[in-house]
């Protein structure tokens, strides 16, 4: 028995019209899997519907992995896989496993020798850089900064340091609802000389990508609050 492949699907990260994020054969991929790891499993299930999928799904299993899931309990997600079947892997939005627990299963995957197919798709983080003008060679991705006022100093000391001493973007994220405040915070803290550049909605028709110097974007800021927004550092 050939086994099967374990299949990384994007999923949009905010358009609406499927053919602005994904290609057609990751569509069709989606049907040779009856088994799909998701993060929620609400989420999944609409967007398995937006992306094609015929496919009754009573007749899908589904594991969840997410922050509430015991780690030492996900090894049996991947049998399937010794059956002859194909898996699907999606994350709730973007690529999976970037910034995504995802990256569990394709390690367990990769100690087992499984067959991982990656897909091409939109990322928030990639998409952001692009645009922002920033150095595309160096860059880290540091996810959410600490909310500890003390903690959160220290943090971006270090993200400035490294922008000017080994040339690298900073990417960051936050909690929709504390972007507002991050956007301010960083314009009073960073470098005057220090640019930012703040990405949002990427995707949709609301999409707004500008790069300024720190101190610029205390005069007029936009108005982020509760949308996806990332949040780059350069010099």
């Amino acid at each position: 028995m050939t086994p099967g492949k374990l299949i990384l699907f994007p999923v949009p990260i905010g358009a609406e019209d499927i053919n602005v994020s994904l290609p057609d054969y990751n569509c069709e991929l989606l049907n040779s899997c009856r088994t799909f790891i998701v993060e929620e499993l609400r989420t999944a299930r609409r967007n398995l519907k937006r992306m094609g999928y015929t496919t009754p799904i009573d007749d899908v299993t589904f594991y969840e992995l997410n922050e509430h899931t015991d780690r030492t309990n996900i090894q049996h997600y991947l049998d399937a896989i010794n059956r002859g079947e194909n898996i699907g892997l999606m994350s709730e939005a973007g690529l999976p496993c970037i910034a995504d627990p995802g990256a569990l299963i394709t390690s367990i995957a990769q100690t087992r020798g499984i067959e991982i197919i990656p897909l091409v798709g939109p990322s928030s983080i990639m998409l952001a850089l692009m645009a922002s003008g920033f150095n595309g060679q160096s860059f880290a991705f540091h996810g959410y900064p600490p909310i500890d006022g003390v903690k959160r100093d220290a943090a971006f000391k270090r993200y400035e340091t490294a922008v000017y001493r080994d040339n690298q973007t900073q990417i960051l994220i936050e909690a929709p609802y504390r972007n507002d405040k991050l956007l301010e915070y960083m314009a009073r803290k960073l470098q005057p000389t220090t640019r930012i550049c703040v990405a949002t909605d990427l995707t949709l028709p609301t999409q707004y990508i500008r790069t300024r110097h720190a101190r610029q974007w205390l005069t007029q800021p936009p108005e982020l609050h509760k949308r996806p927004t990332i949040f780059l550092i350069y010099k």
